[in-house]
């Protein structure tokens, strides 16, 4: 009977760790629900800069895709995690790096976007620390809607937006090239 109970409690432990994906210090679900939409991982990553780890980012599509330009460009409700993991990160700089994020996502020409960028980065003016979470999702037809811990923070119009945004990470000169193959699960 013991034997039967330490198999069970092995498979039971399995069945859980497959739940969840750990990226350095950071555990991130392996799905999400959006409004009625099953998300799945479609792979993580740590965003790092020079030796320190900053932030684990996941990425969440409806299925696996490996095709960074497709993913930016498709109308599809999906997601991207980032859960803070450094004392480093203060919106101060959050705010610099999405500046310099979409200034490279979208080859320096940010003009058409520039209310919206603006609307974005008030987002993270409230006080950033070590294991806040962030959600970015864009719904279908939405838009695309912010979360910190679990509460909106806020909501942007337009498919327009949300290629830009998502560029930041999945572009051809994004934040962290590591990032980028961890989240395309390359």
């Amino acid at each position: 009977m013991k034997k039967y109970f330490i198999a069970l409690l092995a498979i039971c432990s399995l069945t859980f760790s497959n739940a969840q994906t750990v990226v350095g210090d950071a555990t991130l679900p392996n799905t999400m629900k959006v409004e009625g939409t099953n998300l799945i991982l479609n792979g993580a990553g740590m965003r790092e800069k020079i030796i320190f780890d900053l932030y684990a980012g996941g990425l969440y599509l409806t299925k696996k895709n490996k095709n960074a330009t497709a993913i930016i460009n498709a109308d599809e409700t999906m997601a991207m995690k980032l859960e803070i993991i450094s004392g480093m990160v203060s919106s101060k700089k959050m705010v610099s790096a999405v500046d310099d994020g979409f200034d490279a996502s979208m080859n320096g020409n940010t003009k058409s976007l520039n209310s919206e960028i603006e609307k974005f980065k008030s987002f993270f003016s409230d006080k950033i620390v070590k294991t806040n979470v962030f959600d970015i999702v864009y719904i279908k037809g939405k838009g695309t809607y912010v979360y910190k811990g679990g509460n909106k923070i806020g909501m942007i119009e337009g498919l327009a937006f949300k290629k830009a945004l998502f560029g930041i990470w999945l572009g051809n000169d994004p934040a962290d090239d590591d990032l980028k193959e961890g989240m395309l699960g390359l």
